[in-house]
């Protein structure tokens, strides 16, 4: 227990709420579906969030959360993530049924204090998670992130898409 409690107190903790902010949209999206078992959800959850936990190790900056924006962006289109990819294969699920059961063109950004997501190429930008960033951390640490130099980009205007997950 002081070993598990140990480990809470370094820079790993402070991406517990953001990745489970995560975990929980993309598994909310498997679960809504159906066709996958609560078993296998669990086990792909557990996955990805270990998978995220150990990706994000040395590129989690919350005192500059948009430094390795991209690197931790999440990202579906004419393929499939491989973070997504090999949390599926730990639960029985193949990428086929991830390309079947989520989004074909899907973005997810897990940055500290904020998660957010886009459906489609024009889709909205849609916040799942925010937290107050400390005083001394500006908004943008000094540079754009990804998500903002998308949304700054935008040649159309934003279609609002609302969505719900239920379990």
């Amino acid at each position: 227990m002081s070993q598990r409690h140990s480990q809470r107190r370094g820079p790993r903790a402070d991406m517990v709420p953001e990745i489970a902010a995560a975990v929980g949209f993309v598994s909310g999206l498997l679960r809504t579906r159906g066709c996958v078992s609560e078993q296998q959800l669990q086990v792909f959850s557990g996955a990805l969030r270990e998978a995220l936990t150990e990706h994000y190790r040395h590129h989690w900056f919350p005192e500059k959360p948009s430094k390795g924006s991209g690197y931790r962006c999440i990202r579906i289109n004419q393929r499939m993530d491989p973070l997504l990819s090999r949390a599926a294969g730990q639960g029985g699920l193949g990428v086929p049924q991830l390309f079947q059961l989520l989004p074909r063109e899907l973005t997810l950004w897990v940055d500290p204090y904020e998660v957010s997501y886009r459906i489609g190429e024009d889709g909205s930008i849609c916040v799942l998670y925010q937290a107050a960033k400390p005083h001394h951390a500006s908004p943008y640490g000094g540079m754009l992130t990804c998500k903002n130099q998308m949304m700054l980009g935008r040649s159309s205007p934003s279609k609002n898409y609302i969505m719900t997950v239920s379990s």
